[in-house]
């Protein structure tokens, strides 16, 4: 009989904690498969290492174990410490386990020498509670965690990571070990913050102050340089009057993955940090002044946050390309620009494209701006024409022959690198312990690590890819193409339709390159080049969602490597 083994450990939990370390789970996984006389591939050796058991998304080795139960999984038994290695969340963690059990796999934990059945009412129930104690335990380790960040920051700790205007300084111990880390201020940067202050207060806009420190080289916190938005972000930062603003939001696991949720105000916790103020009460009192006389404009919703001057029925921008496209010239955004025709008073305000970086930070050389319906109309009018069905037809021909052709050559490869995976797993666990225990040199097991990290990085995106090749068994392909040419009738009906629908539509063409617009000419000979990469093999995942022969391992839809296609056209004023 064939096992495999599953072990977790979450992030909560000690490393050098030998009994949840993963390497010790697996030692002892064998040795009890060794006991039932039962046999251990390497292959089916499935771990994941600092990985909260709220987490059911993005846990490598655990996809890979559901993966492998489809179509018929390779091995009879599964071995795990206990049942919360799986999860700890009770209906996630319950829906997995019966999905293992219905795939013909029994389940067994080794700390108890029992296996989990769900054959009886009794057994449901037990499973139930166990799954219940897991995710209490889970709370209350997420509590311990909040209550340990509550006292740094009580204590003017570093709870976060690096605020521009001061550097973290981290406290040793008498052994060389951090105990925590202090801010201090960085004398540079907060001369650059006064000196935004000081503009802004002045009545210079977020838009200048930009330009400005720009085209003085003015080094930026991250980035391509400063924008109007990083600027506005500081001046409405409290850190720099004296005050440090903790709890404003929280972590939550939301569908099965972890998810931000922002704190109601009443819940943030305010402490004065003189020592870290940079800015000066009179300086930051009229900066405060201007910038409530400016939000003043603007009606908001009773609870003070949504914006309501331009009202949307959704998320999305009213503007087709905004987010979608770039400039060739500095690699910034390509946006809209609100240009006003007509007399004071009576103006008619029309969008253009324009490169974002020429007319916010005035780090771009591109000053082409085109008015945006008639790029809009030129653009979709191209991206129409590569739609057309003789295109699409070669391009099925051509990703079924291929795949089929090298239908041997990936199975054998998914094995390899799962293979492959799971000793990297083990070595990064072992270089893990030899850390903890000090039995080698810090500096050399951590730049191992680093290079087996990268390595797993790899491995793990092409065993993705290889795992929904392996998933297509077989496609009609007549009916494909027919439902390809359906869909591809409803893309370039929703893609005249209003600009949600568009973007939406955008937004599955677009083969993850943004639209590429090279600006050229001056005056009434002024235009944009554009060039961009459609991916049609999205709209089959899309097609396939509900339709169970092209559903890979997990039931999860698997995509038709259809190439992209490249297409171009040109916008003249």
């Amino acid at each position: 009989m064939i096992a495999a083994i599953y072990a977790r450990k979450s992030t909560d939990q000690n490393v050098v904690d030998e009994q949840k370390s993963v390497a010790r789970q697996i030692e002892h996984a064998k040795a009890y498969a060794a006991g039932k006389g039962w046999a251990v591939d390497e292959a089916y050796v499935y771990s994941d290492d600092g990985i909260s058991g709220a987490e059911f998304k993005k846990r490598p080795g655990f996809l890979r174990l559901l993966n492998a139960l489809s179509p018929r999984p390779p091995f009879q038994v599964l071995i795990m410490s206990e049942e919360s290695r799986l999860g700890r969340e009770a209906i996630e963690t319950g829906f997995v386990l019966k999905q293992i059990m219905d795939a013909g796999v029994r389940v067994f934990f080794y700390l108890e020498d029992r296996e989990r059945t769900l054959d009886t009412a009794m057994d449901k129930v037990m499973l139930s509670l166990t799954n219940f104690a897991a995710e209490m335990e889970r709370e209350k380790a997420r509590q311990r965690t909040y209550d340990a960040m509550l006292r740094k920051a009580r204590a003017l700790h570093v709870t976060g990571g690096k605020v521009y205007g001061y550097t973290n300084v981290d406290v040793l111990d008498t052994a060389g070990q951090r105990v925590h880390v202090t801010r201090k201020i960085n004398a540079d940067e907060a001369e650059v913050i006064r000196r935004i202050f000081g503009m802004y207060a002045s009545g210079i806009g977020t838009t200048t102050i930009a330009k400005t420190l720009n085209a003085e080289h003015v080094r930026p916190p991250r980035g391509r340089g400063w924008a109007p938005s990083g600027v506005r972000e500081m001046l409405y930062r409290p850190l720099y009057r004296g005050q440090i603003v903790w709890n404003k939001s929280q972590k939550i696991v939301k569908a099965g993955t972890k998810a931000q949720r922002r704190r109601p105000k009443d819940e943030w916790i305010t402490l004065q940090a003189p020592e870290l103020q940079i800015v000066s009460p009179e300086l930051a009192t009229k900066v405060d002044e201007r910038l409530s006389s400016a939000s003043a404009r603007f009606p908001r919703t009773r609870d003070g946050r949504q914006l309501m001057g331009r009202p949307r029925f959704s998320d999305e921008s009213a503007y087709l390309l905004t987010g979608f496209a770039k400039c060739t010239s500095c690699g910034g955004p390509v946006g809209t620009d609100l240009r006003g025709f007509g007399r004071t008073g009576s103006r008619c305000h029309v969008p253009y494209y324009v490169c974002l970086d020429y007319k916010r930070r005035g780090t771009c050389t591109n000053a082409v701006a085109l008015q945006q319906d008639m790029v809009d109309r030129v653009l979709l009018g191209s991206i129409a024409e590569v739609l057309d069905a003789r295109i699409l037809d070669r391009a099925v021909d051509k990703a079924l022959a291929r795949l089929r052709s090298g239908r041997e050559k990936h199975l054998d490869r998914r094995t390899q690198v799962e293979r492959e995976l799971s000793l990297l797993v083990t070595k990064m666990d072992r270089l893990m312990d030899a850390l903890a225990d000090g039995t080698a040199p810090k500096d050399e097991i951590i730049a191992r690590l680093n290079e087996e990290k990268q390595r797993k990085t790899v491995l793990a995106a092409e065993l993705t890819k290889l795992s929904e090749l392996a998933g297509i068994e077989s496609l009609d392909e007549t009916k494909l193409k027919r439902e390809l040419h359906e869909r591809v009738t409803d893309v370039k009906a929703l893609l005249a339709q209003n600009t949600t629908q568009a973007r939406q539509m955008l937004r599955k063409l677009l083969a993850g390159s943004k639209i590429e617009m090279e600006g050229f000419g001056e005056g009434r000979e002024r235009g944009y080049r554009f060039r961009g990469e459609l991916s049609i093999g999205k709209l089959i995942t899309g097609a396939a969602t509900n339709t169970s022969h092209w559903r890979g391992p997990n039931g999860l839809p698997t995509s038709l490597d259809m190439g992209a296609f490249t297409w171009a056209g040109e916008a003249v004023a």
